[in-house]
């Protein structure tokens, strides 16, 4: 077994055992009935300690208020995937396309301030226009109370928590321009970087991540890098900076070959982090570098692409890291931050990091050392033929926990409702290469076929969930088929990459339905004690569209769960779980095509399931299909449960829940 793990010295071991003999502060989840990060706590386990909304009265939930943010952008907000946070009696959250942060009243979702900011032409030329996911929030203790967020066009503002004002001691009057001290040249008005995701702040630390435009066809082979930064939370001077890909003479130069560390970028956090407060540790989950699905302009693994580093939160120094995908091609960016868990492994209590990743696997490490909790193999993996492409020969696997979604793309995965159907879809498959995980794409037309089909979408950006008392970490997935086929006949003044991702212009469903067999969306529970599955169950009901196809008149379905299309945006949908339940609503359509858009007004479901077992407790219509996590929290005795909901044609709005 081989692990490519890497420590910084032994001086630095020596001192983190040291601490955890001493002990750290476990990971519990939301404390005092309200939820003061955007994943609950520091370490993302979206736990809330409260029972007052169980399985016996979920079904009797009713709308306690409802926030629509309406005119507050230049245009409707319908995939809005805020999660607010809840201090005191106030939320906290954004709104109106990123323009606005909004405080509320936590009781009756009444206004109480709002702040506004027009960047003008900096954020119309900006990328990652997309929805904001959250704030942060920070206080001395006493009377300074501050909410952070990053602007469209890649500002982080510092507010005053009680009025909106801008803090005129932070940054510049308020605002750090995070386009400068990025250790490059980066235009204002157009640099191709940007975050949507909530920062998170420990130890005075407020950390910033990175995002790029996404997609298979980049403009160029050269592009911004994705540096990692920590900001001062009181003055917004800078901290330090972590260069994702690394200058000369630092750790991971050598596996750029040919130079490519000089001119290639991306490899950014596009998610959020997890942070240990306790042992001063920041946890980086990094995407892919330049180039989604080709990279012989960056031959080599290509450290730190698709890793999880861990930095000294105070310093920025790389404490340990693990690299999931050598050399990246299947823009398994991870997308997730880990969830910091406290374990008890064979007798062995441990302070993990639980990764989940797109694979479809959940990576575990002791989150002080880095050493894996069980054994993770290197193993021989298929070479493509693509011109002048690197391939590394093997790649990690892990030997527990076992995946939790499909893997690759293999023919017994292929839909098989009926006999006609799974014919049909036969004939559909055989112009494309399938395979296990880590198939590698191919060039269009090579030996006859159009690409390589696989499964790339298992976790995604809501991430997981993670229950303390149990040890069980629980996680939406979907089975989405990505067809990668690579040309290289594009115009160069489009791209001067060689080669370019298109994805061959026929449909990856059969009649309709999609090429692979149901379920299409799930929620499974995995004992992070044992490495074990719990549970599945396909989350979401079956659309009106499958139950009444044609080709399934008379034929016995089970629920098909759903694909979360969120808006048009594949990023799945997140869990809550509370002192009893597992809550999470349902993404994907509401009615028609599995893969089309949501019908208005129809609306969809939110469910409760019983954490030990996964059986269904209750459900509830809400407006719209959900769009952002759900966060609840306890208020003058009464518990709320708030999520984001839209989509489609649908309006986006925070809708929050309560008993009668």
């Amino acid at each position: 077994m081989t692990c490519r793990l890497w420590s910084s010295n032994c001086t630095l071991l020596i001192a983190l055992l040291s601490l955890n003999a001493v002990g750290a502060v476990a990971q519990t989840g939301t404390v005092d009935g309200e939820w003061t990060s955007y994943a609950g706590d520091l370490g993302s386990t979206r736990y809330a300690p409260l029972d007052q909304i169980n399985g016996d009265n979920f079904a009797d939930l009713e709308v306690a208020w409802q926030f629509d943010p309406g005119n507050l952008g230049p245009y409707p907000d319908n995939n809005y995937q805020a999660t607010p946070l809840m201090i005191g009696d106030v939320l906290y959250t954004t709104a109106g396309t990123r323009r606005n942060v909004v405080a509320l009243d936590a009781a009756t979702g009444e206004v109480l301030w709002l702040y506004r900011i027009d960047e003008g032409e900096r954020a119309e030329g900006a990328i990652r226009r997309m929805s904001a996911r959250g704030v942060a929030y920070w206080t001395d203790g006493g009377d300074d109370e501050r909410i952070f967020f990053v602007t469209i066009g890649y500002q982080l503002v510092a507010l005053d928590a009680r009025t909106g004002h801008l803090i005129p001691s932070f940054g510049t009057e308020g605002i750090v321009d995070l386009k400068q001290g990025a250790d490059q040249e980066i235009d204002p008005l157009t640099g191709e970087i940007g975050w949507n995701s909530a920062p998170i702040i420990g130890r005075d630390v407020v950390l910033i991540g990175a995002a790029h435009r996404s997609g298979g066809a980049p403009p160029s082979r050269r592009n911004i890098k994705g540096y990692i930064r920590g900001f001062d939370v009181r003055t917004g001077e800078r901290k330090w900076i972590f260069h994702t890909v690394p200058q000369a003479g630092e750790l991971g130069y050598d596996t750029w070959q040919n130079g490519s560390a000089e001119y290639t970028g991306n490899t950014g956090v596009w998610t959020t982090f997890s942070v240990d407060e306790e042992l001063g540790i920041a946890y980086l989950p990094i995407e892919i570098p330049t180039g989604d699905y080709f990279g012989a302009h960056r031959p080599g693994e290509n450290l730190f692409g698709e890793s999880l580093v861990a930095l000294d939160l105070e310093t920025g120094e790389r404490l340990w890291h693990f690299q999931f995908v050598h050399h990246p091609l299947w823009d398994y960016d991870v997308p997730t931050p880990p969830i910091l868990v406290d374990i008890n492994v064979d007798g062995r209590e441990i302070k993990a990091a639980a990764q989940p990743t797109k694979q479809g696997w959940v990576y575990v490490f002791d989150r002080l050392t880095g050493n894996p909790v069980w054994d993770i193999e290197e193993r021989r993996v298929p070479a493509g033929n693509v011109p002048g492409e690197w391939y590394s020969p093997t790649q990690p696997f892990p030997s527990k926990p076992p995946p939790f979604e499909r893997q690759g793309f293999e023919l017994s995965e292929i839909i098989d409702l009926t006999p006609e159907l799974r014919t049909e879809a036969l004939e559909i498959v055989s112009q494309y290469r399938t395979g296990p995980v880590f198939t590698p794409p191919i060039v269009r037309g090579e030996d006859g076929l159009q690409g390589t089909l696989f499964i790339a979408n298992g976790a995604n950006w809501p991430g997981g969930s993670y229950d303390p008392e149990t040890g069980i970490m629980y996680l939406y997935s979907q089975s989405q088929l990505r067809l990668i086929g690579l040309t290289n006949d594009h115009d160069p003044q489009r791209s001067d990459m060689a080669y370019l991702a298109s994805g061959g212009g026929f449909p990856l469903e059969v009649q309709g339905l999609p090429l692979i067999k149901p379920p299409w969306g799930r929620i499974t529970a995995i004992d992070l004690n044992e490495g074990e599955i719990v549970w599945q169950v396909a989350h979401g009901e079956t659309p009106e569209f499958v139950q009444n196809h044609p080709a399934l008149q008379g034929v016995e379905l089970a629920r098909t769960g759903r694909i979360a299309n969120a808006g048009g945006s594949s990023g799945g949908i997140g869990t809550l779980v509370t002192q009893t339940l597992v809550i999470s609503g349902e993404g994907g359509t509401a009615d028609g095509r599995v893969y089309g858009p949501p019908a208005p007004g129809r609306g969809a479901k939110l469910f409760a399931y019983d954490k030990a077992t996964g059986e269904e407790l209750g459900a509830i219509g809400i407006p719209a299909m959900q769009t952002g996590s759900p966060m609840t929290y306890m208020l003058q005795g009464k518990q709320y449960l708030v999520l984001a909901v839209g989509g489609g044609s649908d309006p986006g709005q925070l809708i929050a829940l309560t008993l009668p």
